[in-house]
């Protein structure tokens, strides 16, 4: 594909289109796009010593060109596209995984990266990317015969059309809580963003929608073919659940009761489990094959990661909203240890609404918790920690901000059958401070201490 929108990607003969996003104006970089070979550029103002094509908008241009020049070659690929605050990346890499062991040619697209029939092709800098980059990938997935692409679809990207002029085979909503109110300012617009997502079906395509969440109906289009699922009332209908020491098992019903296990523990995760069957039902594979695969399945990088220690379990988890974190300390809370402890912080530069109800979330379900930092950007670690902690009133926790320090001193309060919870980070092998990204991994730092 020779158009860009990344100046440090340019090569001979290639067209810059000079994009606008959140952070950053591609009109700044069109000199480096001419210098490493650009023979022609898309902007919204001046002239350049290439061919020069000034547009009212270079982001409506851009998805119109690729459109007529590529979607021909991409449009009989299944899309299977999921939104929703929590259990995304869950969610739809457990899919990819089972269409894999399906023998079926399969990608992902998402928060772990650019996956394609079991092998990791790179990581993403969004969850989901800018629409030509989602086309080089689809491109790549069209000329290597994969039949399902599974995409995570953030509302950032839904908002900025990163995934315009798609059409999707299913489109699932997981559940809608507080988070990105610092872009989205409330939840009525963060859902109105997410629902762009339910616009994009193909003409057969079905939507598949958590009836158990407050805002449902915001998905629940009446001109869509809608498939719901959840505890409630719905076409796929959890009977019940249960959690153990290996994982958990659950019953639904959908004509007859079905039994499924998992090695995924939670109610949150029986969520996630649950709309990987829907699909795989959906697709029409046979529920015997289905209940095997989902047995073997295990949780992405990052997600409930379980590290044994003694008669100890430390879980290291992406979990960073509040949801997110009462569904991880509740999940091991039904394993029924002695203790459970918390290690949670806030990421800087972002939705600020969420960090007191995280604390007051950590102190109210765990027996202790340590406030540390987790990805502070160009915020000061001890300021986020203070908007945490200000108007708290539990006073089961410290802080310690150093994070290192903060899972050393969690590790040292670990006894008999005790969880230790390292939650925010989860799969990143980094902290961003400042504009810096400074390897750290808590896992591999769990590890190293123990």
């Amino acid at each position: 594909m020779k158009i860009r929108t990344d100046s440090r990607k340019v090569k001979k003969g290639d067209t810059f289109v000079a994009l606008k996003t959140l952070n950053n104006d591609g009109h700044t970089y069109i000199e480096d796009a001419i210098q490493n070979g650009a023979s022609s550029v898309v902007v919204e103002h001046g002239l350049y010593e290439v061919d020069t094509l000034i547009v009212n908008d270079t982001k409506e241009y851009l998805i119109r060109t690729l459109k007529e020049e590529y979607y021909e070659q991409i449009k009989d690929l299944k899309l299977i596209g999921m939104t929703g605050t929590n259990g995304k990346t869950t969610t739809c890499f457990l899919t990819y995984e089972s269409f894999c062991k399906l023998k079926k040619a399969a990608a992902y697209i998402g928060t772990l990266g650019f996956y394609v029939n079991g092998e990791k092709i790179k990581d993403l800098s969004n969850t989901t990317p800018e629409i030509n980059e989602l086309y080089e990938m689809l491109l790549f997935c069209s000329k290597n015969e994969v039949e399902y692409v599974v995409m995570e679809v953030s509302s950032h990207a839904l908002a900025m059309n990163r995934v315009e002029g798609l059409e999707f085979t299913y489109a699932i909503f997981s559940n809608l809580t507080k988070d990105h109110l610092d872009y989205h300012l409330d939840m009525k617009s963060y859902a109105l963003a997410k629902q762009k997502l339910f616009s994009k079906l193909k003409e057969n395509g079905k939507a598949i929608v958590n009836i158990d969440n407050d805002y449902k109906n915001y998905f629940l289009l009446k001109e869509n073919n809608n498939i719901t699922y959840g505890f409630g009332e719905a076409e796929y209908q959890i009977l019940d659940y249960d959690i153990h020491v290996s994982g958990s098992s659950f019953t639904f019903k959908h004509n007859e009761p079905i039994q499924l296990e998992t090695k995924l523990l939670g109610k949150h995760n029986v969520y996630n489990v649950f709309v990987t069957a829907i699909i795989l039902l959906e697709e029409q594979f046979e529920i015997l094959q289905i209940k095997e695969i989902l047995k073997e399945l295990k949780a992405p990088a990052g997600r409930m990661d379980t590290i044994f220690y003694d008669t100890n379990r430390i879980i290291i988890d992406y979990a960073h909203t509040p949801d997110a974190v009462s569904n991880v300390i509740g999940a091991v809370k039904e394993l029924n240890p002695n203790h459970i402890y918390t290690i949670v912080g806030c990421g800087g530069n972002r939705d600020k609404t969420k960090r007191p109800e995280m604390a007051r979330i950590a102190t109210h379900l765990s027996d202790y918790a340590i406030f540390t930092s987790d990805n502070p950007r160009l915020e000061d670690p001890n300021d986020i920690i203070e908007d945490m902690i200000h108007h708290l009133e539990n006073k089961n926790y410290e802080t310690i901000t150093n994070r290192k320090n903060a899972i050393i001193k969690g590790i040292q309060m670990l006894e008999n059958n005790d969880i230790l919870l390292v939650l925010g980070k989860g799969h990143e092998t980094y902290q961003i401070i400042g504009k810096e990204k400074i390897d750290f991994d808590d896992k591999q730092t769990v590890l190293e201490i123990i």
